[in-house]
Formats: structure tokens, C-alpha cells, sequence
């Protein structure tokens, strides 16, 4: 009798486990996205927490930075580059019920490239001539002009589907037709999300996630290690990464992003006018030891606007060795006295707030008296991003292979460069792959010859997380938090 109340107690026990494995995931982020609307945003915390999980495109983006299917399960190019003709997934729709079909491609396509836009990200569907609907599952594309990066630039955060029913109130309540419906947004603290019954591919194993905002590195630390936080991908206290490594709870991911990480400078205004300024300012920093203050060590140098993981990378690290006499030289030559003052926005990110004090310590020893003034980020979206207002900013650029930003007639660093813009446009109408490395290679060393930023480092992805998840991206190609194939080790 005893034995069988044990056996009966051992059962109810395993079965009360089973119950209980765990199905939810908290996701810790630094910086709380403005809005929930990628197509209607530059802010890369926007599409972390929506990417393949709210949201979702005709293609995407994979842990490896190839194209893949998404809402297009197939399609085929013309012979002159110029036709795209896309075969649509049937029977899916939006989580408030809407079907997709051709006429939401139509919709979302021909938005973006509307005179009114607010698209960040423009000029991806610029070259786009015509969207049209043989049938409800058939949406063919035409082009203006080759564009050899069309179904990478498709698959970009600010491509991705959208309903009209729902498009004036995205920015609050998301709909889209990804495996995760939006619950709630707490301001100031988090995002909700819950798995949608409806998906059409695979479902989740994760029945909720929450994204959880926490700027500070100290607090970040302390959530991970109390549990709040089961997966923080984007760590921002690098410095504390040797104290998880030596605890078996946590798993340490080390990886790359595309994070181009840059002191951004005002071009339009006095003395970044001037290239000898520009050169000046890179050859007084010293990335290597940047990298190791500011970032314990994690990333890599880079010599223009292009990181070492993506097709037809260039080093150029070499172009501007740390030269402090170089740079006094230059300034000097320049007209610039010295103890001239500089105003550098910070925003909230560690290397940026970390990341200004190095830079302000070099600078200084060449004459430069860097004052530097924190931001929020909604203030730096605002007023450095939008209106430009401001003379050097320290950001990273997350965007994958984003050398079109260079290219356009606006923008908020105002480089503006006939030459670059023709190479640009070379680039992008070219077909031939050996041409495109070719070209890629000449832009970014255009860029290193007319440094209209100073190019830092190439961010890398430091996470930590529970020992016991599985299927977390150790890179990150773009910006995203996609946990569709997130679940918890037995």
C-alpha cells in the first residue's frame, strides 16, 4: 500500500513537472522602440522586437544573412532583371482576420513609395515601377531599372506586409501575419506578445514573449542574474561577460552584427565641411583602444562603412593608422586652433555613452575639447536623424549593407558626393556577381577617401541567456529578436 501511494505521489509529481515546462520567454532590450510600425521608422529597436515575429515580408532574412522565403513561398526574375513575379502563400491572413493576397503586396509596395511616405527606408522602393495582380496569389513586380539587391532590400524590416484595414494604427497596435500577436505595450517597461493560433507555417513553442526595456548596465546585470531576464541578446555590460562565462546557469553567445559603428559628423556644417578635418579626427583615434575601454575587447576595427562578414568586404583599417601628429597637422592646416569645441550627442547606448569618453580623452591630446551631451533616444531621432541639428554623434548603423545611405540626396550626416552616388548606381544595376564585388569594393574605398564619418568598429552581438534555451541567433544579419524557433531545453 505505501509503495503504491509513493508510485502514485512519483506520478502526479511528473506529470505536475510536465505541466509546468516552461513556454515563456522575457527578452531583455536596452533601448525601448518609439513605435511598433517598422514601416514608419528608422529606430532598429522597432523591428528587434516585431522582425519575423509581428511582422512579416514576401522574403527574409535567415541567422545567416541570406535571403529565404517567407510570404512568397517562390518566384522567378525575368532574363533582363527587370520583371519579379512572385508566387504568394495561400490561405494566410492578418491577426485581426484580414486574408493576404496580391493586393496587399499592391498596398504595402505601392505605400512606401507613395510622395507621402514615412517609410525610413524610401529609396528600397524607389526603383520600383509597377505592382499588379494576375491573381489573388500572383504578384508580379516590375523595375525600373535592374536592382541587384531587390530581394535582399525585400526582406528588410521596412518591406514587410501591411494591411490597409490596419495601417493608420500600427505604430499602437501592430498587426501583421507572423507566428506572435501583439498583447500589450507597457510604456516605459515592456512589450507582450502571444502566440497566434492562426499562423500559417510552423508553430511556436513559446506560447508568450515579453520584451523587457532596461538601459542601465548595472540593472541589466542584475535582472539576468536574478532570473527577470531570460535572454538579454544585445547585452550592454560587456564587462561582465567573464562572470557569466564562469557560471553554468547562463550560456554566452558571441557574435557579429552589422552594426557599423561611427562618429557621425554634421558635413554641411563648419569645420566638418572640410576634409582635412574628417581626416584629421581619424587619425586621432585610436579604434583598438576604443574597443578594448569602451567594449571589454568585443569588435572588430573597421575602415569604412562596411563590416567584415558581409560579400566584397575591404579592409581598410590601415587608411587612418592612429596618428595624433598627423592629425595636429592636418588641423593646423585646416585653420583649426587649438581648444576648438565640439559638441558629440550621445545617445543610450554603452558604446555610445562609454564610447564618447575615449573619443573625447583622444581628441583632446590633438587640440579638440569634445563636449559631450547624453540624449534620449527619442530626442536623437528627432533632432540629430531627422533635422540634422547637431555637429558629431556616436551611433551604430544596424541596417544590413546600407551603402545606399551614402548615396542619397538627404540625409542626416548631408555627405553629398556626385562621384559616390554614380558608383552607387553602377553598383546596383549591375548582374554580373564579380562586377558587384568589384564595385562594392570601390565604394567603400571611396568612402575611406573622403571619410565623411569617422568609422569605429564593427559592433559585435554579446548576449547572454539561460543555459537551457535553445534557438537564439548568435548573429545578428539585421536588427531582430526573431524567436519563432525559440524553446526550453527539457
Amino acid at each position: 500500500m505505501t509503495r503504491m501511494l509513493l508510485a502514485v505521489a512519483l506520478g502526479a509529481t511528473l506529470l505536475a513537472g510536465a505541466a509546468q515546462a516552461k513556454d515563456t520567454l522575457t527578452v531583455g532590450m536596452v533601448l525601448e522602440p518609439p513605435h511598433l510600425d517598422p514601416t514608419a521608422g528608422a529606430a532598429s529597436a522597432i523591428r528587434e522586437v516585431t522582425y519575423g515575429n509581428i511582422y512579416e515580408g514576401l522574403t527574409r532574412i535567415d541567422h545567416r544573412g541570406e535571403v529565404r522565403p517567407a510570404l512568397a513561398e517562390s518566384w522567378s526574375i525575368s532574363p533582363d532583371g527587370l520583371t519579379y513575379k512572385f508566387r504568394l502563400i495561400g490561405g494566410v491572413k492578418f491577426h485581426d482576420g484580414t486574408p493576404f493576397d496580391c493586393s496587399i503586396v499592391k498596398f504595402s509596395y505601392e505605400r512606401a513609395v507613395a510622395p507621402d511616405s514615412v517609410n525610413a527606408q524610401k529609396q528600397l522602393f524607389e526603383p520600383i515601377e509597377s505592382t499588379t495582380c494576375p491573381d489573388p496569389l500572383t504578384a508580379v513586380v516590375k523595375l525600373k531599372r535592374p536592382t541587384s539587391l531587390f530581394l535582399f532590400d525585400m526582406a528588410w524590416g521596412d518591406a514587410v506586409m501591411i494591411s490597409p484595414k490596419s495601417a493608420a494604427t500600427n505604430k499602437t497596435n501592430p498587426v501583421g501575419t507572423g507566428p506572435f500577436r501583439f498583447k500589450q505595450w507597457i510604456k516605459g517597461d515592456r512589450v507582450e506578445m502571444v502566440r497566434n493560433p492562426d499562423y500559417w507555417g510552423a508553430q511556436p513553442k513559446l506560447k508568450a514573449v515579453t520584451f523587457k526595456f532596461i538601459a542601465d548596465p548595472a540593472a541589466a546585470t542584475a535582472a539576468v542574474l536574478a532570473g527577470d531576464i531570460d535572454a538579454f541578446p544585445l547585452f550592454p555590460a560587456p564587462e561582465a561577460i567573464d562572470q557569466f562565462k564562469s557560471d553554468p546557469r547562463f550560456a554566452v553567445h558571441i557574435g557579429t552584427t552589422e552594426g557599423k559603428t561611427i562618429l557621425a559628423l554634421n558635413n554641411a556644417r563648419k569645420p566638418f565641411d572640410d576634409i582635412r578635418v574628417r581626416r584629421a579626427l581619424a587619425y586621432a583615434i585610436d579604434r583598438k583602444a576604443l574597443i578594448d575601454a569602451a567594449q571589454s575587447g568585443y569588435g572588430k576595427p573597421i575602415g569604412s562603412h562596411y563590416v567584415p562578414t558581409d560579400p566584397g568586404y575591404v579592409d581598410l583599417t590601415g587608411v587612418y593608422p592612429y596618428d595624433p601628429a598627423k592629425a595636429k597637422a592636418l588641423l593646423a592646416e585646416a585653420g583649426i586652433k587649438p581648444g576648438t569645441e565640439i559638441t558629440i550627442m550621445l545617445p543610450p547606448p554603452s558604446y555610445a555613452r562609454r564610447g564618447g569618453e575615449v573619443i573625447a580623452a583622444m581628441l583632446d591630446q590633438v587640440g579638440i575639447k569634445a563636449k559631450l551631451v547624453p540624449i534620449e533616444w527619442a530626442q536623437w531621432l528627432d533632432q540629430v536623424f531627422m533635422r540634422s541639428d547637431f555637429d558629431a554623434t556616436i551611433i551604430s548603423h544596424t541596417e544590413a549593407r546600407d551603402l545606399d545611405i551614402y548615396a542619397r540626396d538627404k540625409y542626416y550626416f548631408n555627405y553629398h558626393s556626385p562621384q559616390y552616388k554614380a558608383l552607387y548606381q553602377k553598383f546596383v544595376e549591375a548582374i554580373d556577381p564579380k562586377t558587384q564585388l568589384d564595385l562594392i569594393g570601390q565604394l567603400q574605398k571611396k568612402l575611406a577617401d573622403d571619410e565623411p564619418n569617422v568609422f569605429l568598429f564593427a559592433l559585435a552581438k554579446v548576449g547572454v541567456a539561460n543555459a537551457k534555451l535553445r534557438g537564439l541567433w548568435d548573429n545578428d544579419p539585421l536588427p531582430a529578436n526573431v524567436v519563432a524557433g525559440v524553446s526550453w531545453a527539457d
